[in-house]
């Protein structure tokens, strides 16, 4: 049986809700082989972000390297990268392996609003990664600042993802949980067309790593075999899942739960036998 893997390259987070730790938690309830290589460290809590402490360079190229010589990711995605500097590291050993299947998650400012991609980096992001994405999946704000415009609409919604799509992206997925009103629609594009994936919002404070692990369902997807629109609705099932049942930790914004799918999963299953 061929075991499926995934890569992460991203930050830690010492709370365990976002970045890697979610990253690797979403793997493997989806059933892929998650590895992973550090960017940066962070002191983190649900309270905010109290620390972030990058590797070098050097490091992350060594991790990466390593993964890349023995253990071949079926996809990649990534998450806090921080410098330009690490974002052309990591797009040189992307673009070295010949990985494919990149999924980019364009992790700018925590939920408790602490920066935490540098300035500098977004135009390295443009001009270095964003042509290497089989999907990128910025959230509204993250949108904005890429394309440089205002996101207010549909129609805004789409001339973004098209500004995104023209970067190089193969797929874009525009989040919408940032926008008014009960449901949040996701809108992804591929060039040619648009579809939406839309859920109930949940009223909740706890919602620390959302971006982090909806984009790590997409990647497992990715990594399964999955078409992206495969990948993005069952990661949005995922998401809507962890969001729902939320473990109500910690003291400020609390993480979702990972293990709530496969357990709704179990649940109907359950339920169906007994009919």
């Amino acid at each position: 049986m061929k075991v499926n893997k995934a890569l992460t390259i991203a930050g830690s987070d010492s709370g365990g809700g976002a970045g890697i730790q979610a990253d690797l938690k979403t793997f493997q309830e989806l059933g892929v082989f998650g590895m992973s290589a550090l960017t940066a460290v962070t002191a983190q809590n649900t309270r905010g972000v109290q620390g972030v402490y990058p590797m070098t360079a050097d490091a992350v190229t060594a991790q990466i390297q390593s993964i890349g010589e023995d253990l071949r990711p079926d996809a990649v995605k990534t998450g806090m990268l921080f410098s330009a500097e690490i974002i052309e590291t990591v797009s040189k050993e992307i673009t070295k392996y010949g990985w494919k299947n990149i999924v980019i998650d364009p992790v700018m400012i925590a939920k408790g609003g602490a920066s935490l991609l540098q300035t500098e980096a977004i135009l390295a992001m443009k001009k270095h990664l964003i042509p290497l994405s089989m999907v990128i999946t910025p959230n509204i704000p993250e949108a904005e600042i890429l394309t440089d415009t205002t996101i207010r609409s549909i129609d805004d919604k789409r001339k973004a993802a098209k500004e995104l799509h023209r970067l190089g992206a193969r797929n874009v997925i525009i989040k919408g949980g940032h926008e008014e009103g009960k449901m949040a629609a996701d809108l992804l594009f591929d060039g040619e067309s648009f579809t939406e994936f839309k859920s109930k919002k949940i009223e909740t404070v706890n919602t620390h790593g959302t971006g982090c692990t909806f984009s790590a369902a997409i990647t497992a997807g990715l990594a399964d075999g999955f078409s992206v629109p495969h990948a993005v609705d069952r990661a949005k099932q995922f998401i809507q899942a962890a969001i729902e049942h939320d473990l109500r930790i910690g003291s400020g914004h609390g993480p979702t739960n990972h293990w709530a799918y496969n357990a709704k999963k179990k649940e109907n299953l359950v339920h169906g036998s007994q009919y």
